[in-house]
């Protein structure tokens, strides 16, 4: 495995001398290529997911703490209900951190790959929470519907759905750019449930407007829209989890890493690139075709140069496993009708 920043290649079994064949049989074999600053990249955004999540957890639970005081003044069971709602999300970052440690145990003889696709399961545990926060919502308007409540102390109501929307927001945007940065699609979604939230207390500020101004259907028809912006983005957060759940990759994020390989000097063909998320790094996987008259150590050459720019040309790439072949007629004529079909 090539090192970054060190000047000769290191491998984790070995270049002896030994040999003919056992040139060949290294020459021929798959080489696994990690880095040093790859590893030490994937505990740095391990790192800031957890910052992420504690410092969200607290602004969300001193935004519940401060609604839930004016409860006790107004009495507002919306408000009451929009409290609670905020308590429950500050916990969605329990799934996620677990998730984030998790992920820093090293691999082991059964799960080979570490645990990083634990971040995919709390990622449907956040999914189920934003769904359930949509039952909440549409219940709770339905039922304003066919039963109207009075709300009392409209201006301390007004001021704890403004707080919740401030915390909210706050929140929000501070896990989608995290959660970007590292590549953590179950941060990012836990951020749009931040987001959703924060618009489901500016729903208490409208009911609270509504009651002043004596529409009792206020409530209730705010509520509703607030239900239908939920399952707006839950549905938008269903295809990012699920998808990473099911191994899909953006395919111009495939295109580029297809062009670093094919630009690396040597390299006659790309015949295969695989790519997939574990946890919040990427894992690829490409085999390369070369001149069938190149030597075992000029094949391996090329092998660690595609490497080198696969790694300057995929971001959150936590490892790359690169083999080469001989390029034969074969194999030239099934590129050459590929090429006319396309």
């Amino acid at each position: 495995m090539r090192r970054p920043g060190s000047s000769t290649p290191q491998h984790g079994h070995g270049h002896g001398h030994g040999g003919t064949w056992a040139r060949l049989k290294h020459a021929v074999t798959p080489h696994g290529h990690d880095a040093n600053d790859v590893v030490d990249g994937a505990l740095e955004s391990s790192r800031k997911g957890m910052r992420a999540l504690w410092i969200s957890f607290a602004a969300l639970l001193i935004t519940a703490l401060g609604q839930a005081v004016l409860v006790v003044f107004t009495g507002s069971v919306a408000l009451l209900g929009d409290t609670l709602h905020n308590f429950a999300d500050a916990l969605t970052a329990v799934p996620l951190a677990v998730a984030f440690l998790l992920a820093r145990r090293a691999a082991t003889r059964r799960f080979t790959y570490g645990l990083g696709r634990a971040e995919d399961l709390a990622g449907l545990v956040i999914l189920a929470v934003i769904a359930a926060s949509a039952a909440m919502a549409g219940w709770e308007a339905a039922n304003r519907l066919v039963a109207p409540q009075r709300v009392e102390h409209l201006g301390w109501v007004a001021a704890a759905g403004l707080l919740g929307f401030v915390g909210n927001e706050l929140v929000a945007r501070y896990r989608i750019r995290i959660g970007r940065e590292i590549g953590s699609a179950a941060l990012v979604a836990d951020g749009r449930h931040a987001r959703t939230d924060g618009f489901t207390s500016l729903a208490v500020l409208g009911s609270a407007g509504g009651a002043a101004l004596g529409w009792w259907w206020a409530d209730p028809l705010v509520g509703l829209l607030i239900t239908a912006a939920i399952v707006a983005v839950l549905w938008g957060s269903a295809k990012e989890v699920l998808a990473r759940v099911l191994d899909a990759v953006d395919p111009e994020l495939v295109g580029r890493a297809e062009l670093a390989l094919s630009a690396t000097p040597g390299v006659r063909g790309v015949s295969g690139l695989r790519m997939r998320w574990i946890g919040h790094a990427l894992h690829a996987e490409a085999e390369l075709e070369v001149a069938p008259d190149l030597s075992l150590a000029d094949a391996h050459r090329i092998a660690h140069q595609a490497e080198h720019r696969l790694c300057h040309t995929v971001p959150h790439l936590g490892a790359a496993t690169i083999h080469t072949h001989p390029l034969t007629p074969l194999t030239r004529t099934h590129h050459e009708l590929l090429a006319h079909h396309r």
